[in-house]
């Protein structure tokens, strides 16, 4: 019984990834699917519509935005609509967090520090990792920063329990050359996972060698 829950457990570690990240997809594209689809469907005539249209024209659509939105024009234009949808009762109080979370992983951010760094503990010499979210002092309570040169640094817990915003001297900050989708991995595995590791695959059949030689 033992071997065989082994593999059981083994065979969801590996399926399981697999499986929710298609799933994800395959949400993606139906909600794209279903909500420009029926659009298209009600401007082009029935013969021209073919499914997975709806699907073609949002790729098109993202990429156009993203296109425009590197021109001036576009930006104030963006900037004032924004000011206007800001102006709504409960859109003004639910939009900007997600804004925010969502710009913190664009590519237009400007960044003038390395999102993933360590945070060193002055008592016990201690490390952990975190992601800086703001470097502007300005932008953060004057209580807690003052007149030092501070970062305002996120710390996750592993396996997403939570996490606690410190505000940092950057004197306690370095910065860690990590890519931020393997450092989240890294903190909400607690690093089970490891940094820089080749895929399991490739891990198995660079161990073929070894136990033949064995």
């Amino acid at each position: 019984m033992g071997v065989i829950t082994k593999n059981i457990l083994t065979g969801l570690i590996t399926i399981l990834p697999i499986t929710l990240t298609v799933y994800l997809l395959y949400w993606l594209a139906t909600s794209t699917e279903q909500l420009l689809g029926e659009q298209l469907q009600l401007l082009l005539p029935p013969e021209l519509y073919r499914p997975g249209l709806g699907v073609a024209v949002g790729v098109v659509l993202c990429l156009l935005v993203g296109m425009l939105m590197h021109t001036y024009v576009m930006q104030r234009l963006f900037a004032w609509s924004e000011g206007l949808f800001l102006r709504l009762p409960v859109i003004r109080s639910v939009y900007p967090t997600i804004r925010d979370f969502f710009e913190y992983f664009s590519p237009m951010r400007k960044k003038d520090f390395r999102q993933v760094v360590a945070v060193k503990l002055p008592e016990s010499g201690l490390e952990v990792v975190g992601l800086v979210t703001q470097t502007d002092r300005h932008r953060m309570p004057k209580d807690l920063v003052g007149d030092d040169d501070c970062v305002l640094v996120y710390l996750p817990m592993s396996y997403m329990i939570g996490g606690y915003t410190a505000v940092v001297p950057r004197a306690h900050v370095r910065e860690l050359d990590i890519p931020m989708d393997e450092a989240m991995r890294f903190i909400l595995t607690a690093g089970v996972t490891g940094v820089g590791v080749r895929n399991r695959s490739t891990l198995a059949a660079a161990d073929v060698p070894d136990k033949e030689a064995s």
